[in-house]
C-alpha cells in the first residue's frame, strides 16, 4: 500500500526584486525558470527602509522628513511592474502569470513571509568589492539561513543582464 500523497500544484515561484541590476538578473532567472516548471512568478519588493544601496532605484520609501512619502507604495508597484514587464518581453513566450507585491518591511522578512506558499525563492546576490564578490548580502545571507524552501542566489556578473 502506497500512503505517499498525490502531489499538488506546484507553488509560484518568488522573486525579490530592489531595481538594481542583481535583482534585474534574479527576475530574469526567475522568468526563465518559471517557463520551464509551468508556474507563475511572484516579483516581490521591499520598501520602507530608510536606507537606499547604491545603484538601485532608491525604493526605499522615506522623505527628508523622516516620513514615508505619500502614495508610495503605487508607486513603487507601478516602477517595478514596468520593469518586469519589459523583462517578460524580453524572455518572450510562453508568457508566465506575474503577481507583483509591494510591501512594506525589512527586505528579508517580506521575501520569507511572502514565499510561503512557493515553490522557490530567487534572490541577486549583492557584491561590493573583492570581499564583496566571495560572499552573500546581508538579505541573502538572511534567506538562505531562514528560508523553508529551495533557494536560488543569482551571482553578481561583470557585463550588462541580457537575454
Amino acid at each position: 500500500m502506497n500512503t505517499t500523497a498525490a502531489p499538488g500544484p506546484a507553488g509560484p515561484i518568488v522573486v525579490g526584486t530592489d531595481g538594481s541590476e542583481p535583482a534585474r538578473r534574479a527576475v530574469l532567472f526567475a522568468l526563465r525558470e518559471a517557463q520551464l516548471r509551468g508556474v507563475g512568478v511572484r516579483v516581490v519588493c521591499a520598501f520602507g527602509g530608510k536606507h537606499a544601496e547604491p545603484g538601485t532605484r532608491a525604493m526605499t520609501g522615506w522623505a527628508a522628513s523622516g516620513e514615508p512619502s505619500p502614495n508610495l507604495e503605487n508607486a513603487v508597484a507601478r516602477d517595478v511592474t514596468d520593469a518586469v514587464e519589459e523583462l517578460r518581453q524580453q524572455v518572450g513566450e510562453p508568457y508566465v502569470e506575474i503577481e507583483v507585491r509591494c510591501d512594506r518591511g525589512r527586505p528579508a522578512q517580506v521575501l520569507l513571509d511572502a514565499s510561503q506558499d512557493a515553490a522557490l525563492l530567487v534572490v541577486g546576490s549583492r557584491g561590493a568589492g573583492l570581499w564583496g564578490r566571495l560572499s552573500l548580502g546581508s538579505t541573502s545571507t538572511e534567506i538562505v539561513h531562514h528560508a523553508h524552501l529551495p533557494v536560488v542566489v543569482v551571482p553578481h556578473s561583470t557585463g550588462p543582464a541580457t537575454g
